[in-house]
């Protein structure tokens, strides 16, 4: 049996299962290994994620071990407002709970974080049995380890559900485009005479983000060997995008080679065209771990910190190109410190400029060549 750290034995009458992941899109697909888990070792179990409007997007229709998703209330530390939206209300968080309460769940499980805020609210649901992780701060759960920040989101998530008593069945995440998904964004982007690769070079933490001249050589040099380059985002990385697009056109590329896509495609035609790309480069993201999730393969940019938690185990279809930072290129503050305890200064300056564009050629090069090899996705 695999294991990530000590797996202990199943609770007893396990029928329904909670687990609490909020946040982002590549949020909730460092989750899936461990849910997986969950739906193995407990395989007569109802699965119910309590999650976001985004995982709700993603899971609807789609075959997995997921047989629910409820949308979690916007309180403090479990899920944000959105931006313009509603703020905070206690009243509503707590009708969540009362809802859930009546779900009877057997197992709750905390994937969401070190629990200050999401462990009292796990409980809150009522469930007769509790795993998660916590910080010192945090209060305690039937069983718990500690959050410790650099650990991979993946086997931090598995360790777990471990305490639950679920082993490991895969590492990665796995998420299965639907053909007409992939027609839809076979129709929007169509192949170049080489190929199609896909570029997305938004992240939440702009310090996490390649800047968009960099991305720009990359495009340019793509479409010169005849291949269609897509910028996808969501709303926020429309001017990143435009960018990138006058960039091409700059550096006296063909820039009809270039989809600006951004704020553009729905969630089911996105995944479908990361699906049928020959490559995706892209930085710490939702949409890149998507693109692992569907198996494309991926080029991606990450600052050494987040590489930790958050970077592709395999080498065959994904490559990874680190920037060593270590202090803030302003104030010179320590920035591996990071996490539930540190300080953040309130610089933007990215961390990864400093990759090496050809590198990241270099790479997307042999991916493309390697294209061929059979997608099990």
């Amino acid at each position: 049996m695999i294991e990530v750290g000590r797996t202990r034995e199943r609770f007893d009458g396990v029928r329904r299962i909670a687990v609490l992941r909020g946040g982002g899109l590549g949020d909730l697909l460092f989750a899936m290994p461990a849910i997986q888990a969950l739906a193995a070792a407990y395989p007569a179990a109802e699965l119910t994620l309590l999650g976001t409007p985004l995982h709700h997007a993603l899971l609807d229709g789609r075959a997995s071990p997921i047989d629910h998703v409820e949308v979690l209330p916007i309180a403090p530390g479990i899920r944000d407002a959105p931006s313009g939206g509603a703020d905070a209300d206690a009243e509503s968080a707590e009708a969540f709970l009362e809802r859930m309460r009546g779900r009877r769940f057997d197992l709750a499980v905390q994937v969401h974080g070190g629990g200050r805020n999401s462990n009292p609210f796990l409980l809150g649901l009522g469930s007769r049995h509790t795993v998660g992780t916590r910080t010192p701060d945090a209060v305690e759960l039937e069983r718990s380890m500690p959050y410790l920040y650099y650990q991979h989101e993946v086997l931090r998530a598995l360790e777990v559900v471990g305490l639950a008593g679920a082993a490991p069945v895969v590492l990665e995440p796995r998420v299965l485009t639907t053909q007409s998904e992939r027609a839809a964004a076979a129709a929007r982007v169509p192949a170049g005479p080489t190929g199609r690769v896909v570029i997305h070079p938004g992240a939440t933490d702009p310090r996490r983000r390649w800047p968009a001249h960099r991305f720009a050589e990359v495009a340019a040099a793509l479409v010169e060997t005849g291949a269609r380059v897509a910028v996808i985002g969501d709303a926020t990385d429309v001017e990143t995008a435009d960018a990138i697009v006058a960039g091409v056109r700059e550096r006296g590329a063909d820039a009809s080679l270039v989809s600006n896509l951004a704020g553009a495609l729905p969630l089911g035609v996105t995944a479908g065209l990361l699906a049928i790309a020959d490559v995706v480069v892209a930085n710490d993201s939702g949409p890149r771990h998507l693109a692992v999730a569907v198996g494309a393969p991926t080029v991606g940019i990450f600052w050494m910190g987040n590489a930790l938690n958050a970077a592709p185990f395999g080498r065959e279809r994904h490559r990874i190109h680190l920037s060593w930072t270590t202090r803030c290129l302003v104030c010179g503050v320590d920035v591996t410190q990071v996490g539930w305890t540190a300080e953040r200064c309130e610089h933007d300056d990215s961390f990864v400029d400093e990759v090496d564009t050809a590198a990241v050629l270099a790479d997307v090069a042999d991916l493309r060549a390697r294209s061929l090899l059979p997608r099990d996705r």
